[in-house]
């Protein structure tokens, strides 16, 4: 018995060139931009607080570079999908709506992290937020709808 892997469906170029689509992508991409500047910057913070234990702990050290990385890759994930991939898509969902989870919880926990970086923090899943409505709005899920 063989099992047959279905082939891609081919992304609509009219539906990714729709005035609304472009848009979304535009929006996106912005969001995610100042996503990743903001969190480059806060590393460079942490480098520089790094001497007082009051305002950078392990914890700041682990979850700063956590965010740059997931910014990274959140903006790669905008580019290819503006571009049309599907998969890109889906792991910009996915990792967006786990890192305002993830923000959450760090400005709810207490002590472990300073003010500072639950503000920076904070300011972050404000960002996200406005994608995940982006790229979970019904426009957008219909661009990607596998038909």
């Amino acid at each position: 018995m063989t099992t047959r892997i279905p082939h891609p469906v081919a992304m609509s170029e009219e539906k990714l060139q729709h005035p609304r689509s472009l848009a979304a992508f535009r929006s996106t991409k912005l969001l995610v931009g100042c996503y990743l500047a903001l969190s480059g910057l806060t590393l460079v913070a942490i480098y520089l607080l790094r001497s007082d234990t009051a305002l950078v702990n392990d914890a700041v050290w682990i979850r700063g570079s956590i965010v740059v990385a997931s910014a990274s890759l959140m903006f790669v994930c905008a580019l290819q999908s503006a571009r049309g991939s599907r998969g890109a898509y889906r792991r910009l969902r996915i990792i967006s709506g786990v890192m305002v989870a993830a923000i959450a919880a760090i400005i709810a926990l207490p002590d472990a992290f300073p003010l500072w970086m639950k503000i920076e923090q904070g300011v972050c899943g404000l960002l996200l937020i406005g994608v995940l409505v982006i790229v979970n709005g019904s426009h957008l899920r219909g661009v990607f709808a596998a038909r």
